[in-house]
């Protein structure tokens, strides 16, 4: 079974946007901006969220045809809580929008049934 191209593509650029979400909390006028706002803790919260699971994803794009239903959903579950969880604490960093608040815990809340569906998934041999 081939890698999934799709999810290997969408896992990278999610790995580009960490990247460049970091460099962009880490220098320059959102580092500024982020420091005077007392939100530059919370950008790093979000991309330390970020980053791993980006990896982890396309990792797992690379073998999904070998796992079971599961680790498929576990990939969709997982994308899921990096867009909810990081992606909400960038904006409420960035712009202060408070009603995206209760979007962070829906985010940490897939990350961990996408971790448990994961933890659940039979993965056949490669011949």
């Amino acid at each position: 079974m081939n890698p999934d191209s799709t999810l290997l593509s969408v896992s990278a650029l999610l790995g580009l946007t960490s990247i460049i979400l970091g460099a962009m909390g880490a220098h320059g006028s959102v580092h500024d901006a982020l420091v005077a706002a007392g939100k530059l803790d919370a950008w790093e919260v979000a991309v330390r969220y970020h980053l791993p699971h980006s990896i982890l994803l396309y990792i797992l794009a690379l073998f999904i045809g070998h796992g079971s239903k599961s680790a498929r959903w576990a990939w969709g579950l997982l994308f899921t809580g990096v867009l909810l969880f990081s992606g909400s604490i960038y904006l409420l960093s960035s712009f202060g929008w408070k009603f995206l608040g209760p979007i962070t815990p829906l985010g940490g809340l897939s990350l961990m049934l996408g971790w448990l569906l994961l933890a659940m998934s039979r993965w056949q041999k490669t011949a």
